[in-house]
């Protein structure tokens, strides 16, 4: 059974925030335990630290791993220029770096299908630029869903859904893949 953090525990907010959050609580809770404990008590008192270091390398491991912010950024402001047909070949050359097998829909609801490990994933992404990203796209998508039988899908847009078309996501098992997990998708090819 895999074991959920929960949101915002302090742990969970450490690992989204930078690494050195982490090593400044270890080096608080060693002048705190050197100062307040009694001096047998020092050692455990640092040993105590020892989640917030292993925090903080987890947390340097994602950070360095991540894509530099100004490539995404240049990512975005890319795939905000390209039309339809270069941004489709764009978004498939970064699902096949990821390992899917990617087969193009002609349908209205879903644009691309994305197979890996016998996962099958429908990405609607045909309105990436549009400013506004309601729940009719999404409903859609959805349907199509249904109908194929598919396991997952995926809703893709520069510019953030509605709050209702954001609930309706959630309810409904659709990942919204907005600017901030787009940019580093499409680093990875641009």
């Amino acid at each position: 059974m895999k074991l959920k953090m929960a949101k915002n525990s302090l742990f969970a907010v450490l690992l989204r925030s930078p690494w050195w959050y982490s090593v400044l609580i270890v080096l608080g809770m060693a002048i705190a335990a050197r100062a307040l404990l009694p001096e047998p008590y020092v050692v455990v008192g640092i040993v105590g630290t020892a989640p917030f270091w292993v925090i903080a390398a987890m947390s340097a491991w994602r950070q360095w791993k991540l894509p530099n912010p100004a490539r995404v950024s240049d990512a975005l402001a890319c795939a905000g220029n390209m039309s339809w047909v270069d941004f489709s070949k764009t978004l498939e050359k970064a699902f096949v770096a990821q390992g899917y097998t990617v087969t193009r829909l002609s349908g209205p609801a879903a644009d691309l299908q994305l197979d890996k490990d016998g996962a099958v994933t429908l990405v609607s992404c045909k309105r990436w630029k549009a400013s506004n990203h309601g729940v009719e796209a999404l409903r859609a998508l959805q349907q199509a869903q249904q109908a194929q039988g598919v396991q997952q899908a995926r809703y893709i847009s520069l510019a953030s859904v509605t709050d209702n078309a954001r609930r309706f996501a959630q309810d409904n098992g659709i990942v919204l893949i907005a600017a901030a997990e787009l940019g580093p998708l499409l680093v990875q090819v641009l």
